[in-house]
């Protein structure tokens, strides 16, 4: 591999027991309920909670029915309806919403459905289930990746010494020759293989077309990719017509989100398009857009732009510490920090909380946590403030809930301000003056 940073090579061949799939916490269905009978609250994260008994977990549903008893020593979360359950450290399965064993716990080693099979490793060997619970494909291959556009990358040995990568089809059928030193998951119709330590890409036909000359390859995302040059070890933009789009001067890939790329060259970030054309000027930081703004720094001080170039907060304020890249809206309002104080300003950039704060967080539930005389406090979106400054630490707002800290014990409020968890201590006082 060359020194070019990518943010998307992804091997797909060595995939953990854990659970890899993540979901956007904002698309799920999120129910808190508080049980007084543990303490505690009960997440119903898309209607079903976990359960634990003697140690050992399970799910139940929000109407209390225990669809899998605790019998596992570890669980993940649901990704759609199917969910990663362990035995034991390395003994791993897998159930549906309906508490089916689709993967019995006797799997080394197994990842959530991708293009309806399910890749499984047992006895050092992978295979692959159905969705329905049936073995598709008997574990028979060293490596293995996921299905992607109806193909897997697999390892054949020809001897104790040789082997090459090839594909096969969800039949077992080998369908592209195992005539590659190396192979990554199809993506968008193309994948990435490996000849002598260069790369190159090929068609769910096997057909080469791109040439195997490059020492780097991202794989195709939204009909775009970036090769590095062997030569200058510079990477350049291509289109799913495989033209090159930019020349190669790159030297880093940084991200990619909402149509543009962070690229790096001569130590410089800038935000290329999905047609390769350069935007917005040259930046120290250049931070991903997110919700048409981003984060941008030159010369130690920090401003926010939009994704038509237009900075929407001069470049002109402080962003220190574990902050550093936070610049980002939240509810229509981003953290400022200038001259050690903080405060908030809207998308026109005008100031709309003064910049008075020792410290604080971002707006969340109409909320924000802030810090005065080394106190902290709540207040509203529009500055009213809602508390006095009288707890040590405070967090902000997740599916109505937020951490506080008062006379060195935490507690859980809501948003009305009411206490809901370790709630013994906590001063009747202390509610939100809504």
């Amino acid at each position: 591999m060359s020194r070019i940073s990518f943010f998307a090579i992804l091997a797909a061949l060595a995939l953990p027991c854990l659970a890899l799939a993540q979901q956007d916490q904002n698309k799920e269905k999120v129910v808190i309920v508080d049980d007084e009978a543990c303490g505690c609250e009960l997440y119903f994260i898309d209607g079903i909670q976990t359960i634990r008994r003697d140690g050992l977990f399970g799910f139940k549903r929000e109407d209390g029915t225990v669809f899998v008893e605790p019998i596992y020593k570890f669980v993940d979360k649901f990704n759609g309806n199917y969910c990663i359950v362990y035995k034991d450290y390395g003994q791993c399965g897998i159930v549906d919403r309906n508490g089916k064993i689709i993967v019995p716990t006797d799997c080394q080693e197994v990842n959530y459905p991708t293009d309806g099979m399910i890749r499984f490793r047992r006895n050092n060997l992978y295979g692959f289930y159905d969705t329905a619970g049936n073995i598709a494909i008997q574990p028979q291959y060293r490596t293995v990746s996921g299905f992607s556009n109806g193909l897997a990358t697999v390892i054949v040995d020809f001897d104790s010494n040789t082997f090459g990568y090839g594909f096969i089809d969800r039949n077992n059928n080998i369908v592209i020759e195992p005539k590659f030193q190396y192979a990554y998951a199809f993506s968008e119709g193309t994948a990435i293989v490996k000849n002598y330590d260069r790369l190159g890409m090929i068609d769910t036909n096997g057909n080469e077309v791109l040439p195997i000359k490059y020492i780097d390859i991202t794989p195709m995302r939204n009909g775009r990719f970036f090769a590095v040059d062997a030569l200058s070890e510079k990477a350049a933009l291509f289109d799913n017509r495989f033209r090159q789009l930019t020349p190669f001067v790159y030297d880093k890939i940084l991200s990619f989100n909402e149509d543009f790329y962070v690229v790096e060259r001569d130590s410089m970030k800038t935000y290329l398009d999905t047609k390769g054309k350069e935007r917005f000027g040259f930046y120290n930081i250049a931070a991903p857009f997110t919700d048409g703004y981003a984060m941008v720094s030159r010369n130690g001080k920090y401003g926010i732009i939009n994704n038509r170039g237009k900075i929407v907060l001069p470049i002109q304020y402080d962003n220190s510490g574990y902050r550093s890249m936070l610049y980002i809206f939240s509810e229509n309002i981003a953290m400022v920090e200038k001259d050690g104080k903080y405060g908030f300003v809207n998308k026109s950039g005008q100031v709309v909380i003064p910049i008075v704060y020792e410290s604080a967080q971002h707006c969340t539930e109409g909320l924000i946590p802030v810090q005065q005389f080394g106190m902290w406090a709540f207040i509203d979106k529009n500055g009213k403030q809602l508390t006095d400054f009288v707890f040590d630490a405070a967090s902000y707002f997740e599916w109505g809930r937020a951490e506080v800290v008062y006379n060195g014990t935490t507690y859980k409020i809501n948003t009305d301000g009411v206490c809901v968890k370790n709630c013994k201590t906590y001063p009747k006082n202390l509610n939100f003056k809504l």
